[in-house]
Formats: C-alpha cells, sequence, structure tokens
C-alpha cells in the first residue's frame, strides 16, 4: 500500500532525532576522553607499572627490558632524554597533563609521555590510536535504536494511513461530497478523530439538506398563496361590485392567515431541526398527559376514547415535548378523521406506546414511508384544504428521536389510520 508524505515526514523526523542524539552521546564521548586523562588508564597503568619496573634494574638494561615489552605488547614503546622530549613540536597537539604524566592527542592518535622518577628519562608510547567506546556496546545501540525504527515504523504506519484518509476525505466533504464517510480508523489514537469528523459530516449534510428541502418547499408553499392573492387584488380593483369585492376580501384575507400560519410552522420546525434541546424528564402519569391534550380539543365535536392499559404507573418522560408531539397527532386525527378518535395507552416490553386513532380514510401505503417527512402531504383530500403545511408529523417525528423512539403510522381497525409513539423508558410503581 502507498505511504502517505505524512507518513514518512514523521517517521524521519523521529528517526533523526534518534540520530542526531546519538550522534551527540558520541561527541560528549569523545570530548570526555580527550579532556579526562583518567580516560586513559589502561596506558597510564601500563607506564607506570614500566616505569617502576624499570627502577629496580641498571639503566644500561632499560632500553632492552622497553623493546622486549613493546615486542611483546605490541606497542610502540621507546626511551627519550628530557631534552629530545623537549624538542618535539606538539604546537598542533592538544594535551593534558597530570604531574609525571603528558598526554598529546590530535583526532585519533595519542602520545603518552611518563617520566621515569629517578631522573630525567621519560618513556614515550605512542603515536597510538585514542581509545574509544567498547565495539560491543555500540553494537547493542545499534540494535536498540534499529529495534526502535522498526517499532515505530509499525506504530506510525496505521496512524499516518487513517490520517492520510481522513484528510481526504475532509477535502472530498469539501467539495461538496457530502455522502462521503471517512472508513474506519485501525489506529486507536485516530480512532476518535475520525468518530467526531464523521459525526461532524452526518450533522452537516442533515442541515444542508434541510435547508435545501426548507427552502424548495417555501418557495413552492409561497408561490401559491400569493399568487391567489394577486390575482383577488386585481380582480378587487377591477369590480365595483359589493358583493364581489367583499368576496375577494375574504380570498385575500384567507390568503394572508394561510401564509402567516405557513411562516409560524416553518419557524417552529427550523427550532425543532437545531441541536438538541435540554430535555427535562420527569416523574409523570401519561393519563393526566393524554387528558389534558384532549381537554384542549373540547370546541371540536370529537368523540375522544381513552383506553389506559398502564394502569396508574407513572413514567419518566418530558412532558412538554411529549404533551407537543400527542398534540400534533390529535390535530391530524380531527383534521383527517369522522368524529370518532381512539387514544390508547400501553407497555410493550421495556418501550411505552401510545397511539391516536381516527375512522377516516386512512393513509396510502405509498404516502406511510414519506408522511414524516416535512412539507410531505399525500393526496388533495389531505392538504390544505383541510389545513396543515406536512410540518406536524415531522416534529413529532424530530421529538421522537430526541427521546430515542419512534413515530409511526399503521392502519387501525376502524379503517382510518393509528399513529403511534413509542420510546423506551423507566417505570415507577404507584
Amino acid at each position: 500500500m502507498k505511504l502517505g508524505r505524512s507518513f514518512f515526514s514523521l517517521y524521519f523526523l523521529i528517526i533523526s532525532i534518534f540520530i542526531v542524539f546519538s550522534w551527540m552521546l558520541d561527541e560528549v564521548w569523545s570530548s570526555y576522553l580527550e579532556q579526562d586523562i583518567e580516560s586513559y588508564t589502561g596506558y597510564k597503568s601500563m607506564l607506570l607499572a614500566l616505569s617502576n619496573y624499570l627502577e629496580k634494574h641498571p639503566e644500561d638494561q632499560w632500553q632492552e627490558i622497553l623493546s622486549k615489552a613493546a615486542k611483546q605488547w605490541q606497542l610502540p614503546l621507546k626511551l627519550m632524554s628530557a631534552q629530545q622530549v623537549k624538542a618535539i613540536n606538539h604546537q598542533n597537539h592538544d594535551v593534558i597533563k597530570e604531574k609525571d604524566t603528558h598526554i598529546y592527542y590530535d583526532n585519533d592518535a595519542v602520545e603518552i609521555h611518563h617520566r621515569i622518577n629517578t631522573g630525567g628519562t621519560v618513556i614515550v608510547l605512542g603515536p597510538a590510536k585514542m581509545p574509544t567506546r567498547p565495539r560491543l556496546e555500540a553494537l547493542i545501540r545499534v540494535i536498540l535504536l534499529a529495534t526502535l525504527a522498526c517499532i515505530l515504523f509499525f506504530w506510525l504506519r496505521p496512524l499516518s494511513r487513517d490520517l492520510d484518509q481522513l484528510q481526504k476525505t475532509a477535502i472530498e466533504f469539501g467539495q461538496e461530497s457530502f455522502d462521503v464517510v471517512a472508513p474506519e480508523a485501525r489506529s486507536t489514537m485516530a480512532a476518535p478523530m475520525v468518530t467526531a469528523f464523521n459525526t461532524m459530516a452526518s450533522r452537516i449534510k442533515r442541515l444542508i439538506d434541510a435547508h435545501k428541502e426548507l427552502s424548495t418547499a417555501v418557495a413552492h408553499e409561497l408561490r401559491t398563496p400569493l399568487a391567489r392573492t394577486k390575482f383577488a387584488l386585481e380582480m378587487l380593483a377591477c369590480t365595483d361590485d359589493k358583493a364581489k369585492q367583499e368576496k375577494y376580501r375574504k380570498a385575500i384575507s384567507k390568503d394572508v392567515c394561510e401564509l402567516e400560519q405557513l411562516i409560524s410552522e416553518m419557524l417552529i420546525y427550523a427550532s425543532f431541526d437545531n441541536d438538541k434541546p435540554e430535555l427535562n424528564f420527569s416523574e409523570e402519569s401519561l393519563v393526566d398527559i393524554v387528558e389534558k391534550q384532549v381537554s384542549n380539543f373540547q370546541q371540536f365535536e370529537q368523540k375522544f376514547n381513552i383506553v389506559n392499559l398502564l394502569g396508574n404507573d407513572r413514567v419518566e418522560v418530558d412532558r412538554q415535548f411529549i404533551g407537543r408531539a400527542l398534540n400534533n397527532y390529535i390535530s391530524n386525527a380531527i383534521k383527517y378523521g369522522n368524529g370518532e378518535i381512539d387514544i390508547t395507552i400501553m407497555k410493550s416490553e421495556d418501550h411505552c406506546q401510545i397511539s391516536v386513532t381516527d375512522n377516516g380514510e386512512g393513509v396510502c401505503d405509498d404516502f406511510k414511508c414519506t408522511i414524516f417527512n416535512a412539507f410531505s402531504r399525500g393526496d388533495i383530500s389531505r392538504n390544505r384544504e383541510t389545513g396543515g403545511f406536512g410540518l406536524g408529523l415531522a416534529i413529532v417525528c424530530r421529538i421522537m428521536e430526541w427521546h430515542g423512539g419512534s413515530a409511526s403510522v399503521v392502519d387501525s381497525k376502524n379503517g382510518g389510520a393509528s399513529f403511534m409513539l413509542r420510546w423506551p423508558i423507566k417505570q415507577f410503581p404507584a
């Protein structure tokens, strides 16, 4: 698989840091060797022992003893007088001095002078190779760095792949490909970012779709009453008949009321389409909520039948929003029913359910899948002639989403439609 540029940039950055760090360690070590005479302990100890050994023998045997030692240890050893040592030019060398031992070094070469205590004779070792770090430790260090490099490679590779995929998805999303989704992350470090991006993208897509839907629907909904109003105004200006003038004035007033109602419903739906509000759950009696909503429609000549299969149990619910959803259901049943409405409260496993059933003509199967969409209406019998703009059920659907439940419609036994609210809820004994 082709790796992205970001991966190699990050990988080589980390490896470069380790290489530079290793090089700095070597420089510090070399500096320590150059500036500390204790780094030459091996050479120093050997020369001190050789000096003590020579002092125990006659001076005329020193050269012979030194030659044998040089041959045995394979080191460049020689004897020089103090005058000969002073004649040596060490201007290009750095020097370390400690009592009877002087060390002269340049690059990787070192020359050590050790004065024999009994006189001015000096043992000279060198030029010899400067002491270095043990090779075994250096090899172990290289192996560790190589192992670390491999670990970093396999650790950063999925992270880099996820970041590259996320970048590609973000670019496509920015080019208005709103259906694009970032692939599942392989790296645990990138997973929260991918999840957050997909959530954000889904929310943005939903808002854009809702905006387009609302814009299209508003343009369509406003055009008809405005056209009727314009026609009525033209006709009103062309006639002197009082009866016709009154007719056109009523038509204009009706269209203005329709526009006002449309704008009001759109504002409500727009507010419901924003971020989820803070829900205030409390222990409530669903029977009380239903009876409260039914009392708001007493001015209509409807027969309400409330069936309580839940008993006196109280449930945890947001009273305001569930009441709003139930209100929209009842309004819908009054508009499209034939005077009789059944409201049933029941428990289904771990869910609570309220159904509102009318005895109207029902909902055709093709319309059931879109009835909860904004501005959706069925045939002519279910349009503005009976009121509404297709926003009431869309609001119900949004409320049930907030409750983690669902809104649905099925055919009723009475031949009409049965609209249901269903959501998971806790129960508390009465």
